[in-house]
């Protein structure tokens, strides 16, 4: 059995099973009233300080901070617990049960943050798509329709349908090819930029030494004369292509990444995603940074 991704949905097996019913079942309604209560916490901290995504107002396209910012509240108060929820939390995970951030598609629909504990699926960002259903949702994971990305099919196919996005190859930045091997548009959502540059993504990249990298870098359409001046405006020079044959640089950029075996490398990996944020300084806003459901490098 391979390796768990980041933020990749754990199989909840025999163990898991058997924990969650434990700690855990028959209190759902403590469940959820704890969660409503970090999240009116974790409100007062993001509130004022996320501008609009998207020309909408918080919560709207948040679900990556608001996650993010209640999953490091929960890991300081089960520290030290105090109300009995807390109590149970705590000696869930000391007998070895789950508690993580994941990330995927959500009933084929869009990109979704959310916490798995156990069997539980608990979206605690539930209202950052559409802002009048519940903050939080909690169902057990197989219930869920949470699913974690398979390939960059499945990516392509849920940024067109989410974010109205067209995709295309990044022959644009060709070191940066391996890991990050998409370009989308997605006017009036995103501004044009490099995808994705998620843990998850980084790490399905690495999975197979970048050959489905390599596949879209052949295969897919080069960014248009528009997108291409966006994504390359104000780019440190080290960075952009060296010569005329773009498709062609990138491709050569995975084979060489897949035969010096960066794909282990952990170093050579954040060398590139440090790279990747070199190429965003003074170019994107702030609202075109965060607006990224989830894959926001971490």
């Amino acid at each position: 059995m391979m390796a768990l991704l980041p933020q990749q949905i754990a199989p909840v097996d025999a163990r898991q099973h058997a924990l969650t019913q434990s700690y855990l079942a028959g209190h759902t309604e403590a469940l959820m009233a704890y969660f409503l209560g970090l999240r009116a916490q974790v409100d007062t901290v993001l509130s004022p300080k996320l501008p609009a995504a998207a020309g909408k107002d918080y919560p709207y396209g948040r679900c990556e901070e608001i996650t993010r910012e209640l999953h490091a509240l929960l890991a300081l108060r089960l520290r030290q617990p105090v109300a009995p929820i807390e109590h149970a939390l705590h000696n869930f995970m000391n007998q070895g049960g789950i508690v993580r951030t994941v990330w995927g598609v959500l009933r084929e629909q869009y990109f979704q943050n959310a916490l798995q504990i156990g069997g539980l699926y608990i979206d605690v960002s539930n209202d950052t798509v559409e802002v009048s259903k519940p903050q939080v949702e909690i169902l057990p994971i197989e219930a869920s329709g949470l699913l974690a990305v398979r390939d960059l099919v499945h990516f392509r196919q849920t940024a067109e349908r989410y974010w109205g996005a067209s995709i295309y190859a990044n022959h644009l930045l060709p070191t940066l090819a391996p890991l990050l091997p998409m370009v989308s548009a997605s006017p009036g959502r995103l501004q044009p930029g490099l995808q994705s540059a998620c843990d998850y993504m980084i790490a399905l990249m690495c999975r197979d030494g970048f050959t489905q990298a390599e596949a879209w870098l052949r295969e897919g359409p080069t960014p248009p004369t528009d997108v291409a001046r966006t994504v390359l405006a104000r780019t440190p020079d080290d960075l952009q292509p060296w010569t005329d044959r773009h498709r062609d640089e990138a491709i050569i950029a995975c084979q060489r990444a897949r035969a010096a075996r960066c794909h282990a490398n952990a170093q050579w990996r954040q060398a590139r995603v440090l790279d990747y944020l070199r190429s965003l300084r003074g170019r994107m806003t702030v609202e075109a940074l965060s607006m990224n459901d989830g894959c926001a490098t971490q």
